[in-house]
């Protein structure tokens, strides 16, 4: 007698990533190495202020996603956070000495990682590029590391009550002010962390498992940059169940033009600048043949 054909556990995966209108480079990257996804988020340099590199944010986060992919494919066994230690490392040398990589303006980014593991996915988050995820007890769930938001928060208190230039105070000199004083608290442990220069960060990182079985298992997961968590948490576009669906049913690209016509209409709450690169991967995870 022949039994019934095996399932197991599949993940499909819908992705888009797309530069900010008035950028050259897309310092956003989006990788799939296997059973591994990444969205990847570079921290934009303000202009004037110098990085030690001679690289930049949009070099740094390919280099990365590629050091991440091959890290998974070298220990595949290995947890999420030794593997974006070694990737990191392994950028320092891909500097090839040019750069001096304890400045504090070092290039950085953002990390966030969805690994299938058969029945279950494993998670990592480093600063804020959130993962959403749907439940199957209709549980939709946000997953964020809210340290660099709450250490702005902190900065801009500080800076706003800094020494003042001039009636008022110089707005320039607030800015200046407040990014010094954030990339001293840059992969601090009073601060927040961010894949730089220090593996150490890697370990700081926020990580997790789903189950693919049971009541609880997971549905669906969007990996995100904050040029497209933006249309929930700066234009109100969608809640984030609404979010979700728009991935499922009309896809990232559609997703981000939404978004750029509300940059377009300048109706960013609360936005320093009026475009931002944008990325999104959504995966899906059913039962398939093999």
């Amino acid at each position: 007698m022949t039994g019934a054909p095996l399932v197991r556990p599949a993940m499909r995966v819908c992705a888009a990533s797309e530069p900010a209108p008035d950028q050259l480079e897309n310092e956003d990257h989006f990788f799939q190495q296997g059973d591994l996804v990444g969205v990847l988020d570079g921290a934009t340099v303000p202009e004037g202020f110098d990085t030690g590199c001679v690289h930049g944010p949009a070099w740094y986060v390919r280099q990365l996603a590629a050091r991440i992919a091959l890290a998974a494919a070298d220990r595949p066994a290995a947890t999420l956070m030794g593997n974006l230690a070694a990737a990191i490392l392994a950028v320092r040398s891909d500097h090839g000495g040019q750069c001096d990589l304890d400045h504090p303006g070092t290039p950085s980014s953002t990390v966030c990682l969805l690994r299938h593991g058969g029945d279950h996915v494993d998670y990592l988050i480093l600063c804020d590029s959130p993962l959403v995820v749907d439940l199957a007890d209709d549980q939709v769930r946000v997953i964020s590391d809210d340290r660099l938001r709450a250490a702005m928060a902190d900065l801009r208190r500080v800076a706003v009550t800094g020494p003042p230039a001039g009636a008022g105070g110089d707005p320039a000199a607030r800015f200046q002010r407040s990014v010094m004083l954030q990339r001293q608290q840059m992969n601090q442990t009073h601060g927040y962390w961010v894949a730089a220069a220090n593996p150490d960060a890697a370990f700081h990182a926020v990580t997790g498992t789903f189950p693919l079985t049971g009541p609880g298992r997971i549905r669906r997961a969007a990996l995100l940059t904050d040029g497209v968590s933006a249309a929930v948490e700066e234009f109100g576009l969608l809640d984030w169940p609404g979010l979700l669906d728009a991935l499922t049913e009309q896809g990232p690209d559609e997703l981000i033009r939404r978004i750029r016509r509300a940059e377009n209409d300048g109706t960013g709450r609360h936005r320093h600048k009026r475009y931002d690169d944008a990325t999104a991967a959504v995966c899906h995870f059913g039962d398939i043949a093999p």
